[in-house]
């Protein structure tokens, strides 16, 4: 076996360089070790790779390397057994047709009105004149729409108490006190409810029952008519041709919840921030959105040329999804040169490959034109991964991401509070600004023909 080079620092060590400074960490490892990186885990060798052609190959040799669900058993906590990052083979497959169905087509369709209208009831509870951190504000907004879609609530005891434990089981915890406590040996302690992991646990069985519930409820009260992910779930049958358990019906929903909720909201957060820092990309924003004209349909804004280059630019400089999804080599298999014995761990980088400057020249200046000028393959442009483990979600995501940020845009002014770059912290899945984008409330924007600078500076 021939594996790359890399660094020889102890991984706990390399692990508090990463938490530190994802970007720095990854810039500086690029920078000496190239697009194929060995870190070693014990006696494991897992290989970072960041070019196009070899990502390339690990997402296409399926039999010599394999995208196992045990792989992703650290998110077993919260997704559940048999949610579809844990599933395999022909379950997997079928499982993850279901979803990626029913994040397309005549719902996306039909959910874009309402994600608008909540985007602007949401938004606009910010006070005039008063600072209010973006990411927050958003989440809610993203959980709320993630709700209704997955599961067809709008209002009620269960939709309020799901939403709020989901919240607190999933959410990103901004401060950096309770980042520091997480490493200490006690935090795995499950003391019960006053210990963090048995708070932690005994808030994740509440919300797992109250899932269980709307699943048995929805399943006894079966209606084709309904647009629901929920709803078309309980109607479906397996590989085998046999209904889904309610376990597993419950199970599937977490993923989708998540993806409409964490990948959206955090690509949201980066939005604003980079959008107000930048006062031209905001301005040829708004004339573009002006352009469809008072309360356009969501599904012409979506189709908007800048504003989709500005969305993939975010998701480009500032990817929500730092990696793909690990892939366990089975079989001897040669890629980029270097034999890989069974066992090695390979993980596309999407971060490097975002940042490479043959792909994407002068790659820190934030340049959404790029996107107008040039059309990425799948391999160099990944923000959701890629292969058989690509986020379920990625479509609609990206269709939430710029409904939303149209609506804010059109409706309000606002600003940053700060002038200080937004500094990115990783929790093991999203990358999310540290301090949640403080920004401040200037009031209801009026159209004008040319558009006022509300912040001057630029990066």
């Amino acid at each position: 076996m021939t594996l790359p080079a890399g660094p020889k620092t102890p991984s706990w060590l390399l692990n508090q360089k990463f938490q530190a400074d994802p970007f720095g960490y990854m810039d500086a490892v690029y920078k000496r070790y190239g697009d194929m990186v060995t870190i070693m885990s014990g006696s494991t060798p897992t290989v970072h790779v960041s070019n196009p052609s070899g990502i390339k190959q690990i997402f296409t040799s399926t039999k010599e390397i394999s995208a196992r669900g045990a792989l992703n058993r650290s998110f077993a906590l919260f997704t559940g057994n048999q949610g579809v990052l844990q599933l395999d083979g022909l379950r997997h497959k079928h499982r993850r047709k279901l979803l990626m169905q029913a994040f397309h087509g005549e719902r996306m369709q039909a959910c874009g009105r309402r994600i608008c209208e909540l985007t602007e009831k949401i938004i606009s509870q910010q006070a005039i004149g008063k600072p209010f951190v973006a990411y927050s504000a958003i989440e809610d907004i993203t959980l709320s729409i993630g709700i209704e879609v997955v599961m067809g609530l709008r209002e009620g005891e269960r939709y309020n108490k799901i939403k709020h434990l989901f919240a607190c089981v999933f959410k990103h915890e901004l401060s950096p006190l309770l980042q520091f406590v997480r490493e200490l040996p006690f935090w795995r302690w499950n003391l019960g409810q006053w210990s963090p992991t048995g708070h932690l646990l005994h808030q994740r069985q509440e919300l797992f029952e109250l899932l269980y519930a709307q699943v048995q409820e929805c399943r006894q009260q079966a209606d084709s008519s309904r647009t629901d992910i929920l709803s078309e779930l309980v109607l479906a049958h397996d590989e085998t041709g046999e209904p889904m358990t309610n376990e597993e019906v419950r199970d599937l929903l977490i993923s989708p919840l998540g993806a409409a909720q964490g990948a959206s909201a955090t690509a949201l957060a980066w939005s604003l921030y980079w959008i107000h820092r930048l006062p031209t990309v905001r301005d040829k924003l708004l004339e573009e959105i002006d352009r469809l004209g008072k309360d356009p349909d969501p599904m012409s804004i979506v189709t908007l040329p800048y504003l989709s280059a500005v969305c993939n630019e975010i998701l480009r400089i500032y990817p929500t999804q730092l990696f793909a999804f690990p892939r366990l080599v089975e079989s001897p298999v040669e890629v980029m040169g270097h034999e890989f014995n069974v066992g090695t761990i390979l993980i596309a980088n999407i971060y490097l490959t975002h940042q490479r400057e043959d792909l994407y020249p002068n790659s820190k200046k934030f340049r959404p034109e790029r996107f107008l000028e040039k059309q990425f393959s799948a391999y160099e442009f990944l923000p959701f991964g890629g292969g058989a483990r690509v986020c379920i979600g990625g479509t609609f995501a990206l269709f939430e991401m710029k409904l939303v940020l149209a609506t804010i845009l059109s409706h309000y002014q606002l600003a940053l509070v700060s002038q200080r770059p937004e500094r990115p912290m990783f929790d093991g899945l999203l990358c999310y600004p540290a301090r949640g984008v403080n920004m401040l409330m200037l009031g209801q924007r009026q159209r004008q023909r040319q558009p006022q600078h509300l912040i001057t500076d630029s990066l």
